[in-house]
Formats: structure tokens, sequence, C-alpha cells
């Protein structure tokens, strides 16, 4: 197989799903899908050197979100608007709380738990990625945990409150 048609297969097979963490990542479905077209744009130029093109891919995706976010334009407003995909029957509130209380955190913070919880990485393959120690993944990883407790709880007081469940 060529290496083109090879990089077009892979390309078709994971464009969803990096897609989908690139959304968890970034909380806006237009740049989710720059960040992933950055992403295969930047592997195909190294696909015969790459040894894992998915893990190469979310590591160069996760990147360009992190320089995404250093940036003046950054500080764009995005409008509250309900995301272009459906969410599960029944869990359609529960995702939506749970993305608007995971675009609270901070960028590095919402990457460690985009990673480790989403998309199931281990500690040192997050603290790879985002080039810090393991330890620091596992701090950082429970503040941003901590906060998000934080912020549902907050949520569930003020459903309570308003008489919604």
């Amino acid at each position: 197989m060529r290496d083109d048609d090879a990089f077009c297969e892979f390309a078709e097979a994971a464009g969803e799903r990096l897609r989908r963490t690139a959304f968890l990542l970034s909380h806006d479905w237009h740049l989710a899908q720059d960040l992933t077209q950055i992403a295969l744009a930047r592997l195909y130029v190294k696909w015969r050197r790459v040894d894992d093109p998915h893990a190469y891919a979310k590591k160069i995706m996760l990147r360009a979100f992190l320089d995404h976010k250093r940036r003046r334009s950054a500080d764009e407003v995005t409008t509250a608007e309900v995301p272009e995909t459906p969410a599960d029957a029944g869990q359609g509130d529960l995702r939506l709380t749970l993305l608007t209380a995971l675009g609270h955190l901070p960028p590095r913070e919402r990457a460690i738990v985009v990673l480790r919880y989403w998309e199931d990485m281990s500690v040192r393959d997050v603290a790879d990625m985002l080039r810090m120690s393991q330890s620091n993944v596992k701090v950082q990883s429970m503040r941003a945990l901590s906060k998000l407790r934080t912020l549902l709880d907050e949520e569930t007081e003020a459903d309570a409150a308003t008489g919604r469940f």
C-alpha cells in the first residue's frame, strides 16, 4: 500500500476521535476541527517516520491547543450553543454540565483531565506529552478534579435551589 493511501486510511479512521478529543480540550467545535486539521497536516509531513501515528497526532493536537491558548486571539468569546452532534439520550443535561465545568479549567489542567480520564492515557504518557514530570501530572490532576467537584457541587446546589433536577 502506498504511503498516501495508508495516511488517508488512518485519517478517515482516526479523524472523528481526534476531533472529539480536540472538542473536549477546546470546548469549541470549530477550533476542534482546526486542531484536528493541524494535527493531520503535520502528521502527514512526518508520516513515514512515525511509529505510532495516533499518539503522535494527539501530541501535535495538544501542543497546537496549548499554543492557541497562549495567543492573544485565544481570548475570543464563544457563544453558548448546543453542540453540533446530539448528546446520548437521557444524558444531555449531565453532558452539558460536565462540558461547562470542564470549560472553566485552565487549558493545561483541562488537557490533563481530558487525556487522563477521557482518553484513558497513563500518567507517564500524559507527562511525556505535556513535557512535565509524572508527579506534576498527578498533582495537577488532583487539583483539576477538585475544582471540577466544586464546580459540579455549585451547579447541583443551584439546581436544587431553583427546583431543577
